[in-house]
């Protein structure tokens, strides 16, 4: 059985990842808070990874980063500290984890690290100057570690379009938003977070031995289609 390190898996798209792989795998989940799930399979450890010291792990084939942000204003209303913070969560807080446990994911079964992007880095959106910078951080990382990390372990992203959690609440805080957010997209959808852990669950398996260093737009179409 495979030993899976989830950092935020309590909430959104983290505990759908969560929920997906403990049946067939030990999960250790590293965030604030403890998801409100129960399984002998799991191991919480309480920390925020960019301000507190990560817990000690003897071994784990798997490494998903989760956290992120959604910052949206005028660049006129964003601060260099927005930019900042944007940055700390999504790039510097993936780097001091991977950092801090590639040397046992090395030693691992097939290790793969799966992060996390948006579909905002490839397409131009109004308002998201800030996550976008971040998120192509994580991309050029990905590409930069896939390359330099093979063939010992993988690593991929995953950029998706509005996914139904907490943290896009926002987007999605009425009827009418939600109709104009999948009418937006050529699939006339947006994502569920089960739909996202199903992919982060595939690029850390054996089935996806032969893929490093891609991003997987998971897009409903907003990116690839001009309908």
């Amino acid at each position: 059985m495979k030993t899976i390190i989830i950092v935020g898996g309590s909430k959104g798209i983290g505990k759908a990842i969560v929920t997906n792989l403990l049946a067939h795998c030990n999960v250790i989940n590293i965030s604030r808070n403890a998801p409100d799930i129960s399984h002998d399979n799991l191991t919480h450890h309480h920390c925020d990874v960019t301000k507190d010291e990560l817990p000690e792990i003897e071994a784990a084939d798997g490494l998903v980063y989760c956290p992120g942000s959604i910052n949206l204003k005028p660049i006129s209303r964003l601060s260099i500290d927005d930019f900042k913070d944007d940055f700390e969560i999504n790039v510097l807080g993936a780097v001091k984890v991977i950092q801090k446990y590639l040397p046992i994911l090395k030693n691992g079964t097939k290790p793969s690290i799966v992060l996390f992007s948006t579909v905002a880095a490839k397409l131009g959106m109004p308002y998201h100057a800030s996550v976008a910078v971040s998120k192509s951080g994580v991309e050029g990382l990905v590409k930069s570690l896939g390359a330099e990390l093979a063939p010992t372990l993988r690593i991929n992203t995953i950029a998706p379009t509005v996914t139904d959690t907490e943290l896009a609440s926002k987007l999605l805080r009425n009827e009418k938003m939600i109709d104009n957010i999948t009418e937006r997209h050529p699939l006339k959808k947006f994502l569920s977070p089960k739909e996202v852990a199903d992919m982060a669950e595939f690029l850390l398996s054996d089935s996806c031995a032969s893929i490093s260093g891609q991003i997987f737009e998971m897009d409903c179409g907003i990116v690839s289609f001009k309908i």
